[in-house]
């Protein structure tokens, strides 16, 4: 494992500059196989119909939403967790990652049921009809029913990742992809003696591969921890605990499910295009995942180093971290970009046969380099300022740009001015460089200094810990 050491300026450079690498590389195939799982989905689905992929796709906006606010605890917890780490305060992170656990359950039991009981009427709200309909009820049903197991993998993956273990991590998600795709091959299709259950076959296979992933992230979460989590610390409910992770979780979930609530308008757009549109923007947007794969690696590495550095009160060190980061994490994303835009017809070929979709989604993918490149600064600034403690001025930036600029203008492109789905990509991209410039001259102005954590209760306490 790589480490910190006492003091962030001594070791030789190189073992400094591969610090994020070591942290990143694990974290980077632990989202690709993550994302894996969706475009197993997908990619099985489209054997079946174009309307079961995009039934699927509009059924994974809620799932989205529904895990974006679980991350309010995991990602508040974590962040709060690698300030203490950082202070040297070790109960107090156990005690706090235990805390995690039992918030996140509650709040995953509570959507579970809202999923069970209101899953129809959400998605008529989508425009949603006839096959796609159908489709789309059958998988949130059962997925959104079993929501709460994603909730509690949330708490205990993000608490594994920020005391360093980004690798064991990776390999849980590793053997849970695994499972997930031998399961939709079998429940899909009807192999190896299992009936042939399409959509629902999907489901089914995601909801076991799940908690099978669950219990081993708990059985890690006790073999890493230097103070071990005590049972009478899930139930421990510390109001100073519990305003520091939601001082921080609030804010970043809030801010990423306004995103999410803008790509399901986006989505209701698209359904007004029609079905080749709405399959194309699916299959699109399963691509372009691929070329922000690294920024995301790269802002989750950045975001354990800044916690533990600001925690132990190496503010200057962190405000130089960020910097390196965001210029590796361009670096690849303008590799990817070129590579998806020179392969789109072919990678979209992937999922269709048909000419129309594909005729689509390539002319989109065109506008990565316009959108990748202001969302790769946004990914890396964003997490480092959440990590330091700023989780507020994102959400403040994100509620004016994302639904009061981009919502609009993506409307006054797709319909008035008659751009299609390019409209929605050049809408997004306008949101993504607005924020990437402004969160660009917020940590430069290094205002996200006052906002930190925890404070070391002396030099001793501040010393980074071993990962």
């Amino acid at each position: 494992m790589a480490s910190f050491q006492s003091e962030p300026n001594q070791g030789d450079k190189r073992t400094k500059e591969l610090r994020l690498f070591f942290l990143a590389w694990p974290i980077f195939l632990e989202i690709f196989l993550f994302m894996l799982m969706g475009i197993a989905d997908t990619f099985m689905l489209s054997a079946i119909s174009d309307n079961a992929v995009s039934g699927v796709g509009a059924a994974n906006q809620y799932l989205h939403i529904a895990i974006l606010v679980l991350e309010v605890i995991g990602n508040g917890a974590s962040i709060v967790v690698a300030q203490y780490i950082g202070s040297r305060k070790l109960v107090e992170a156990a005690k706090i990652s235990a805390l995690a656990v039992t918030l996140n359950l509650i709040v995953g039991l509570a959507i579970s049921a809202i999923f069970l009981v209101f899953c129809g009427s959400m998605l008529q709200a989508l425009n949603l009809q006839g096959e796609i309909l159908t489709h789309a009820r059958s998988y949130l049903s059962i997925v959104g029913g079993a929501i709460f197991l994603q909730a509690i993998i949330n708490s205990l993956s993000a608490i594994i990742r920020v005391h360093g273990f980004t690798k064991e991590a990776m390999f849980v998600s590793l053997g849970m992809n695994v499972i997930h795709i031998l399961g939709n091959y079998a429940l899909i299709f009807g192999k190896f003696g299992f009936p042939e259950m399409g959509v629902q076959g999907a489901a089914i296979s995601t909801v076991v591969s799940r908690a099978l992933a669950l219990i081993v992230f708990f059985w890690l979460l006790y073999r890493i921890m230097a103070v071990r989590v005590q049972i009478q610390y899930y139930f421990s409910l510390s109001k100073e605990y519990i305003a520091k992770i939601l001082k921080i979780g609030v804010p970043s979930a809030f801010e990423q499910v306004m995103y999410q609530f803008c790509q399901i308008m986006f989505l209701y757009y698209a359904t007004f295009l029609g079905a080749a549109s709405l399959a194309a923007r699916q299959y699109a947007s399963n691509i372009s995942m691929f070329t922000y794969l690294f920024a995301l690696a790269a802002g989750m590495g950045t975001a354990i180093i800044v916690g533990r550095l600001v925690g132990g009160n190496y503010k200057d060190e962190a405000y130089r971290r960020v910097w390196k980061s965001v210029r590796w994490a361009g670096a690849a994303t303008l590799i990817m970009v070129a590579l998806v835009i020179a392969l789109r017809e072919r990678l979209m070929g992937v999922f269709t046969d048909d000419p129309e979709i594909i005729r689509l989604g390539a002319n989109v993918l065109l506008l990565s380099i316009v959108l990748e490149t202001g969302r790769t600064v946004n990914i890396v600034l964003i997490n480092s300022l959440r990590a330091a403690g700023d989780a507020k001025f994102p959400l403040w930036i994100g509620m004016f740009s994302m639904v009061a600029m981009s919502l609009p203008l993506g409307y006054l492109l797709v319909f008035p001015l008659k751009l299609g789905l390019a409209g929605i990509w050049l809408a997004i991209a306008a949101d993504e460089w607005l924020r990437a410039v402004i969160m660009f001259f917020r940590w430069k102005s290094r205002a996200w200094e006052k906002h930190a954590l925890v404070k070391p209760d002396s030099p001793e306490q501040g010393a980074m810990a071993h990962t």
